[in-house]
């Protein structure tokens, strides 16, 4: 047995005594029918999908109470959970921006449920205040700040909250020198910033609050209103959305100098149209700016009526460009910062653009000139994920954070007149990064190409295979994995074990064509590299089949889900997380069919439904099939990706599995997607995913 790990490996007999006294609730079948090109397709949960329904809301306690019921059970799951408390107090803080006279930063002392803003005079000998407390909105931490919007002049806010994980927010204004709230509270605000408009009022974007459930219905119409202070939110006037032709996703954001009302309009995660109001002249003629669907734009900044856009049009790794008010079209757009071989993002601050390039997943920064000429390369701390550097055209020092899987992130004080950077802010945890390492390997997928993936374990682990190993992927609407510090990764890795991230296609990391290439009719692409991955952690004994999890949420729900039913034999313990499980419906909740460009649709063509019913997880579980130790978690104000997956494939597994693998379903209560979610919450949660995932590898106790 291996000495030099905390866990004491010990398999247990031919049973496992939680699993043999579970006695899983029985969930009634009201059989529904729907034809997809000639084909019938049976929907037996269907009823499962009613969430103001006292039939789910029963079905829900039942399976908690199961659920709760095992994990208690597990001898080392408060043990467990002290240790997240223990590593997990400790001082967090994100990077600091200017507004006003005042620098603002979010902090959490260490255990509080939500961050807390605090802020100071803009010079160094001022004392710090708090400015607002989001853990005084409600005693368990179940409402959350979600964001914060200054007027021009900084003397006003509008600061949008969450209440328990819901996408649907109400926005508060307050005076930010008196602390006073001002006017009414705004209500169904949802997939929207704030963007004031001097200091007299602002713009905000929400749909028609459904008839039905407002955490499941569907919604299409999404509009940006005008909300002028001290008005009742019932006059609010409609400034785009109202049209003919209707839009699910609306956003306006008014540009720096007051003058320009920037709106994006589109129907699907990827791809906008981008549109125009000179708000110099009090109209409200909406001019084109880019009337593509089909490419991303939004602007980065102006210099009177001059626009700095960034976009991938003609540019698949992206470009910044400029362009003027009285030569809009792309036919005039002229190259600032070029495309490059790695894809990048742009952020401006102090009269500059920061670029900052993923090469191979890995951070590099660059700082140009307005005119795209090049200042220099920032050589960052190390190799890892590098995130900041914006603030005000005037400002003199901007801010970054730096960090990577084995090291919390330090937050950077940075001059861009000569490009020096100090530490502004380290953290004090305990957790020792120098016993830590990260490796980056390429693997070969089932045709062939070569995807990258980081393995970060402790310096001193022995490659036999044995070390309990979570293999995390995302892979899809152009989102990249890249490196970055969590403080429930490093437990595991505390413990032993190993953390696996594959950048597997339908992510953003090498631009349009690796996204491209695991959507729609390419999809199963992303799943093939993700099986790829875990047989080449086995094949290299980092793990194997008895040790091995995986995990993700999401989209990364629906890469688990599809990889559990293809390859149930490949994992011991699979971690589906808030995903989107049922591939023929998905598009008839909130706005989940905006997420078509990805996935496609079941009505779209009969080659896309047979596609889609090819590995939609809830129609390919096997009946008398055994699956690996199986725990979906969602929450019951998840209205992004409704829970109904997460029930609706719990029942069907725990209808058609047979052997001794648990098969659960963990739902909280009061949470939604996962943001805003008290930390008092996630603690308890990684507890129960940590317990559940070392008692299934037969890991018997921990130190």
């Amino acid at each position: 047995m291996k000495n030099n790990l905390i866990f004491l490996i010990v398999l247990f007999a031919s049973c496992n005594t939680l699993t043999d006294d579970i006695n899983y609730p029985i969930t009634e079948k009201d059989v529904v029918v729907d034809t997809y090109f000639g084909n019938d397709i049976e929907d037996p949960y269907r009823w499962l999908e009613d969430d103001l329904s006292t039939e789910t809301s029963n079905w829900v306690d039942s399976q908690n109470e199961v659920t709760f019921n095992y994990l208690k059970s597990i001898p080392y799951r408060d043990k467990l959970k002290s240790k997240l408390t223990s590593i997990w107090n400790y001082e967090k803080q994100t990077s600091p921006f200017t507004k006003g006279e005042y620098i603002y930063y979010y902090r959490n002392d260490g255990l509080q449920n939500q961050y807390v803003v605090y802020r100071k005079k803009d010079n160094s000998n001022s004392s710090e205040e708090v400015f607002l407390d989001p853990n005084k909105f409600s005693e368990d931490g179940t409402i959350s700040l979600t964001g914060l919007y200054f007027s021009e002049d900084g003397k006003l806010i509008s600061y949008t909250i969450s209440e328990g994980g819901s996408d649907w927010r109400k926005a508060i204004v307050m005076d930010t020198e008196t602390k006073q709230t001002i006017g009414d509270t705004l209500t169904n605000i949802k997939f929207s910033g704030i963007s004031w408009s001097g200091n007299k009022g602002f713009y905000y974007s929400s749909y028609d609050k459904p008839e039905g459930s407002e955490l499941s219905e569907y919604t299409d119409r999404h509009k940006l209103y005008y909300h002028e202070l001290n008005t009742d939110q019932k006059s609010d006037k409609i400034i785009f959305g109202d049209q003919k032709e209707k839009f699910r996703y609306v956003s306006g954001n008014v540009s720096d100098d007051n003058n320009f009302l920037f709106i994006s309009a589109s129907n699907l995660t990827d791809g906008n149209k981008l549109y125009l109001i000179d708000l110099r002249n009090n109209s409200n003629r909406i001019q084109i700016m880019s009337d593509d669907p089909t490419t991303d734009e939004y602007v980065v900044d102006n210099i009177d009526e001059t626009f700095y856009i960034f976009t991938n049009h003609n540019a698949p790794n992206k470009r910044l460009v400029k362009t003027s008010l009285n030569n809009l079209d792309r036919t005039n757009w002229q190259d600032v910062i070029p495309e490059s071989e790695n894809v990048f993002s742009v952020s401006s601050g102090s009269g500059y653009f920061f670029a900052r390039y993923l090469v191979d997943t890995f951070s590099q920064v660059y700082q140009y000139n307005y005119s795209g000429d090049l200042v220099r390369r920032i050589e960052l701390p190390g190799i890892g994920s590098s995130s900041g550097f914006y603030g005000e055209r005037d400002q003199e020092e901007l801010y970054f954070s730096f960090s990577n899987y084995y090291t919390p992130g330090n937050l950077y004080s940075f001059n861009p007149t000569n490009g020096e950077y100090d530490i502004y802010w380290k953290p004090e945890i305990e957790f020792n990064s120098d016993e830590y390492t990260s490796k980056q390997v390429f693997f070969e997928s089932k045709d062939g190409t070569k995807v990258p993936m980081t393995i970060t374990h402790k310096k001193d682990i022995i490659l036999d295979g044995s070390n309990p190993t979570i293999l995390y992927g995302y892979g899809g609407f152009n989102i990249s994995s890249t490196p970055g510090f969590s403080v429930t990764n490093a437990i595991w890795m505390d413990l032993g074990g190993v953390y696996a991230v594959p950048n597997i296609r339908g992510g953003g990391e090498y631009g349009k064509e690796w996204h491209n290439s695991g959507t729609k009719l390419n999809k199963q692409n992303g799943f093939d590299d993700f099986i790829a991955a875990a047989e080449y952690l086995i094949s290299s004994n980092y793990t194997s089949s008895n040790y091995l999890a995986i995990r993700g949420g999401s989209n990364g729900g629906l890469l688990v889900g599809a990889v559990m039913t293809q390859r149930p034999e490949l994992m011991k313990v699979a971690l589906p997380a808030v995903g989107v499980l049922d591939m023929l419906r998905y598009h008839k909740f909130t706005s989940g069919a905006g997420w078509a460009f990805d996935y496609g649709t079941s009505e779209e063509s009969e080659e896309m439904f047979r596609y889609l019913l090819g590995y939609s997880p809830i129609h390919n579980v096997k009946q008398n099939t055994e699956y690996p130790a199986t725990m979906i978690t969602t929450g019951d104000h998840d209205d992004r990706v409704v829970p109904a997956h997460s029930f609706k494939f719990a029942a069907n597994l725990q209808d058609k599995h047979v052997g001794k693998n648990p098969v659960l379903i963990r739902i909280e209560k009061e949470a939604g997607h996962g943001a805003g979610t008290p930390l008092a919450k996630v603690i308890d949660q990684y507890a129960d995913i940590y317990g559940f995932t070392l008692y299934n590898m037969g890991v018997k106790r921990i130190k």
